[in-house]
């Protein structure tokens, strides 16, 4: 492919989608085209069937008059075919008439020799039939007479026919107005309910005006009058706009407060270096070194924790969740702590359930919960710390435990703030504990804090089980 075909691909704009209403109406008029179809069959066979009536009652009114005039004259049968009957039957007037009288031996008394007979029903009634003749379909009516005379006995049989062109025009006429009728009806019915669409998918016009009309940066509910199935779509909308306004303030929050978190140790670290770099005294250089090691641990593990809270914000609506064992996830956080932590630093110890705790979650969200506590407690603690993992009052807990002086319980209820901290005892980057309250949050649960008897302080994390969601 050349780079001129290429670039007219890309410029090509994408192929509009079918509309909702163009659907509807596609739907609407293949339903409308199949009932007037069947309409259309209908009334072609009616047609049929009513032009079939109409001009068999010629054929059973002219046998029958022909049959009233047969009689006995001189021990010989005579037949009077009167004028009334073919009058009768020349209503048709494009048809040919064929006739036939059977004398009781088989004989043919008059008409034509070779015309097709059924037999006469033994109710005496006339019985309507079609067979071809001359070279076309004909309809026929055969009826009989009863002779008793004294040399003269024995069943006379009538035979009427004609051809079916008249018939046919007049089927064809019934079917024509239906068909004209159905049509008009069908087109009727098609523009109503495009009109009809057109009006109930007009809301979702209003709310796309709506939308569009908008400022970029305006993410208030939407206050629009719409019908009840239409709501929902309304609400949706604003449900996501409500959720997309938190996310951009929570993101514009977190980045203000890091960038002001980020430049105090940045400045401290540049200026200690620049220091460093012009000092001579050998001990002052190596104090200088140490403080510069330190901020630098202190900006990494801020760092850190501030791509660990954009993971977790991210994941909170992006990740699906599943089913956990949060015994598991307790040990996986405690065996990554052990991993990434001061090797000088006393393992936690594990206080584990033998039954299982389940929950849906995160897996990755909750592990880097657990290890911000463990983390906050080895830091900020003093040992032993302890995991636990239990099940109270129907909820599941996770929480760390140590012996330290804990969060004081003024503060307690701004601990889970972005660089708020915890007290004087739990200093740092502020987003450990922020952290724990967003994944607990996310996950329909809480962070909680407790002073535990024999001086011990508890964090915990709050989740409803598995059987609750």
């Amino acid at each position: 492919m050349t780079p001129a075909s290429e670039a007219l691909n890309t410029a090509r704009p994408a192929r509009r989608k079918p509309s909702l209403a163009l659907r509807i109406g596609v739907a609407v008029t293949l339903v409308v085209a199949l009932a007037a179809t069947a309409a259309l069959f209908s009334a072609w066979r009616y047609g049929w069937q009513a032009a079939n009536e109409a001009f068999d009652r010629l054929l059973t009114g002219a046998s029958l008059q022909i049959v009233e005039r047969i009689g006995v004259v001189d021990d010989s049968i005579v037949v009077d075919i009167p004028a009334s009957a073919f009058e009768l039957l020349a209503l048709a007037r494009e048809d040919r008439v064929f006739y036939r009288v059977i004398g009781p031996d088989g004989t043919t008394l008059t008409g034509y020799d070779d015309l097709p007979a059924l037999e006469v029903p033994e109710d005496g009634g006339t019985e309507i039939y079609e067979t071809q003749y001359s070279g076309e379909t004909v309809r026929a009516a055969v009826t009989g007479r009863q002779l008793v005379e004294r040399n003269v006995s024995g069943l006379v049989t009538v035979v009427v026919a004609h051809t079916m062109r008249e018939r046919t025009v007049l089927a064809h006429d019934i079917a024509t107005k239906a068909a004209i009728l159905v049509g008009a009806a069908s087109l009727a019915i098609i523009a109503l309910a495009l009109a009809g669409v057109l009006y109930g998918l007009s809301p979702l016009t209003r709310v796309e005006r709506a939308l569009l009309s908008r400022d970029p940066n305006d993410l208030s509910p939407f206050e629009i009058e719409t019908p009840r199935e239409i709501e929902t779509v309304v609400d949706a909308i604003n449900r996501f706009t409500r959720r997309l306004d938190r996310r951009i303030g929570s993101v514009q929050a977190f980045v203000a407060d890091a960038a002001h978190q980020l430049r105090t140790p940045i400045t401290a670290i540049r200026a200690q270096a620049e220091i460093a770099a012009e000092e001579k005294d050998p001990e002052r250089l190596a104090r200088l070194n140490k403080r510069i090691l330190d901020r630098a641990i202190g900006v990494s593990r801020l760092a850190d924790q501030l791509l660990s809270h954009a993971m977790v914000t991210h994941r909170a609506d992006a990740e699906p969740r599943e089913l956990l064992d949060l015994r598991r996830i307790a040990m996986e956080a405690e065996e990554e702590s052990q991993r990434l932590g001061d090797a000088d630093l006393p393992p936690p110890k594990l206080d584990l359930p033998d039954e299982e705790v389940l929950i849906a979650g995160d897996r990755f969200s909750l592990r880097e919960a657990v290890k911000n506590l463990i983390n906050n407690a080895q830091t900020h603690g003093k040992a032993p710390v302890s995991i636990n993992v239990r099940m109270l009052d129907g909820f599941a807990r996770v929480s760390v435990s140590d012996f330290g002086r804990g969060i004081p319980a003024d503060r307690r209820d701004q601990a889970g703030e972005r660089f708020r901290g915890g007290g004087a005892s739990r200093t740092g980057a502020g987003l450990g504990l922020a952290i724990v309250a967003e994944v607990a949050q996310s996950h329909g649960g809480k962070l909680e804090f407790a002073d535990l008897p024999g001086g011990a302080f508890e964090a915990a994390i709050i989740l409803p089980t598995k059987a609750d969601q």
